[in-house]
């Protein structure tokens, strides 16, 4: 964890690590366990402002993140529609891609085949806009 995140945290009001006598910070085992849940939250899709809110409603136990408040289930079942609502978007657009790449006529197909392996699509390669070779 980098330093500069820490203390991201810290101003955000996330952490509160004890302060030493000459101004170093001094984390302890709830810090790690409120980094691990911060990272945890944020990987479920869940933005800061609402982390903030719902951070002291998990405990740990074992290293797992165990609810305690109804907040963070109420944020979490928000969550988790809105990941099933973009993954069903997600899902509608593949389906409407396959319908028209199923579409294409085979020397379409074969061509784009060509095309793909081709220098034009090559890492680092530039071609002039609108020139197609």
């Amino acid at each position: 964890m980098s330093e500069r995140l820490l203390r991201y945290y810290e101003e955000q009001g996330l952490l509160r690590p004890d302060r030493l006598p000459n101004g170093y910070r001094e984390y302890g085992a709830a810090d790690v366990a409120a980094v691990r849940n911060i990272r945890a939250l944020l990987a479920a899709g869940l933005p800061l402002r609402v982390i903030a809110d719902v951070l002291p409603c998990v405990c740990d136990h074992n290293e797992r993140m165990v609810p305690t408040c109804p907040e963070l289930i109420v944020a979490l079942r928000r969550e988790r529609e809105r990941v099933e609502a973009a993954r069903a978007q997600l899902e509608t657009s593949q389906r409407l891609i396959d319908i028209v790449l199923d579409a294409a006529p085979p020397e379409v197909t074969a061509a784009a085949d060509r095309l793909r392996g081709s220098s034009l699509t090559a890492p680092g390669h530039r071609r002039e806009p609108g020139r197609l070779r």
